[in-house]
């Protein structure tokens, strides 16, 4: 793990699930896909949330105020904790880590994929571009990872906006 002033900049979990978590109904669905995974594996599961001064501030401060960076990472860690309790409950039968990233979210997912047995990402996360099927991070995650990538992506027509749906396993090398 790496700092910058007093923030996490790096996390390098130890083997293991990895799984990016933006907020977005796709993540919802990686989220449950990476319990299931880290449960078949018989391993942990680490949820990383990636943050930037511009995505905190939004969820957290007031106009006019900017709080310390750390202020931030604790507001982001608390609203990520609160999402994965709300979406996993507490898996008593996998041991889980919540960690939150001071990087872009594709840069934290690839450098954790470094030591981690596989990342798992929804297909398209809170960007802009709502007709892509692939977003930039999944993108960024298939192409640059080092341990294999699980791309889950929604229930198109379920009633649950965090619903499992098929997912998808590529190597490195774009195989499958």
């Amino acid at each position: 793990m790496t700092t910058c002033q007093e923030v996490v900049t790096e996390i390098r979990p130890a083997g293991g699930v990895v799984v990016g978590d933006d907020g977005s109904p796709a993540a919802g669905a990686a989220l449950q896909y990476a319990l299931g995974e880290a449960r078949r594996r018989n391993t942990d599961l680490h949820v990383i949330r990636a943050w930037r001064i511009p995505t905190a501030l939004s969820m957290t401060a007031p106009m006019g105020y900017v709080p310390a960076l750390s202020e931030l990472e604790t507001a982001m860690r608390e609203d990520l904790q609160d999402r994965v309790d709300r979406i996993l409950g507490d898996p008593e039968d996998v041991k889980l880590h919540v960690h939150t990233v001071y990087a872009s979210a594709a840069r934290a997912l690839i450098f954790a994929s470094e030591s981690a047995d596989v990342v798992v990402v929804g297909s398209r996360g809170l960007g802009g571009f709502t007709s892509l099927l692939l977003g930039s991070v999944a993108d960024q995650c298939t192409r640059h990872c080092v341990s294999p990538v699980i791309v889950v992506r929604p229930e198109q027509n379920s009633s649950s906006r965090e619903s499992i749906g098929p997912a998808a396993s590529l190597r490195r090398d774009g195989t499958a």
